[in-house]
């Protein structure tokens, strides 16, 4: 155990792991439109998508199970004493999230709502280190959030157009909510990963709050229509591999090491999905617009800090 804590607290660990964390993500935000089109789901259908997403983290849970079973040679139980703990993070981090975000999101323009949600690295520093104490604020983890965030605001300012921005609770409001609950689910699984193993954790939090979301869009007239196109459920599977090896890997690095260590990758997260987008959807104009290079060498710049200051600490 204490090898594994030396290795996976090292910078070049952290640095790969949350990078691949931050593609799968990233690699998410192409997947659902093209989900979308391949299961004739419009984006104004806020019962069929939150189905859509039901199914998808249900089986991620699924898989995070049978794999771990598969890798202990034991069928993977929830652990004594851990249901109340997996229903908490199942709300926090599957349930109010993806509830939030999809509503909010039929309510809001896609780039307010990928500025909000591109800023969950700033809210898991700012949880961590003033209301759960886990840490201290530090100028360093202040610059690098500042930057961070400044870059996904640069990302999403489309060159020669005239930016706005509208605050309503329906919006832009159930969006900064479901950021912020990414945030503090974050925070959940380091504080339960002391006394539960984490993968565990992340699996049946998934079966669960996938499990809630199918059943309350169900009865609320939410309908997914079977395809032939066998892309489609492929498609589904990769969806749901996603949130399986991201949450599980992710939830690991939070264990061992600071949330601020961890979480400032966050911001990586939005250029991954503008550049996959541009691969996978055609938009390779916006992808190589000069705002995307400058917001990437600010999220960059603002990892490096915050990093620094942790590889100085332990030096």
């Amino acid at each position: 155990m204490e090898k594994k804590r030396d290795w996976i607290t090292t910078l070049p660990a952290v640095f790969l792991l949350a990078m691949l964390c931050c593609f799968l993500w990233g690699s998410a935000t192409p997947s659902i439109k093209i989900g979308y089109e391949l299961f004739g789901i419009e984006s104004s259908d806020t019962l069929d998508i939150i189905l859509f997403a039901g199914i998808r983290f249900f089986l991620a849970g699924i898989l995070v199970i049978l794999f771990q079973s598969i890798a202990s040679k034991q069928l993977i139980k929830p652990e004594k004493g851990s249901i109340p703990s997996i229903i908490k993070l199942a709300f926090a981090q599957t349930i109010i999230q993806y509830f939030c975000f999809y509503i909010g999101l039929a309510h809001t323009s896609g780039v307010t709502g990928t500025i909000i949600s591109g800023a969950s690295g700033f809210f898991s520093i700012l949880l961590a280190a003033l209301i759960f104490k886990y840490e201290k604020m530090t100028g360093a983890k202040i610059l690098g959030c500042i930057l961070g965030l400044g870059g996904i605001i640069i990302m999403n300012v489309t060159p020669g157009e005239a930016t706005t921005f509208s605050f309503s609770f329906l919006g832009e409001g159930l969006v900064l909510l479901s950021t912020i609950s990414l945030a503090v689910s974050g925070i959940i699984v380091k504080k339960y990963s002391k006394k539960f193993n984490v993968v565990m954790l992340s699996g049946y939090q998934f079966i669960f709050g996938g499990f809630i979301m199918i059943i309350v869009s169900l009865i609320l007239g939410g309908r997914i229509t079977l395809v032939s196109n066998p892309l489609a459920y492929v498609l589904m599977l990769y969806m749901a591999l996603i949130s399986a090896v991201a949450y599980s890997v992710w939830g690991t690095l939070l264990k061992y090491n600071d949330v601020s260590k961890v979480t400032i990758f966050n911001f990586m997260t939005p250029l991954f999905g503008v550049l996959l987008s541009a691969i996978f959807l055609g938009e390779k104009e916006e992808a190589l617009q000069l705002n995307k290079l400058i917001s990437l060498i600010l999220v960059c710049l603002g990892i490096y800090i915050v990093n620094r200051k942790h590889r100085e600490r332990t030096a």
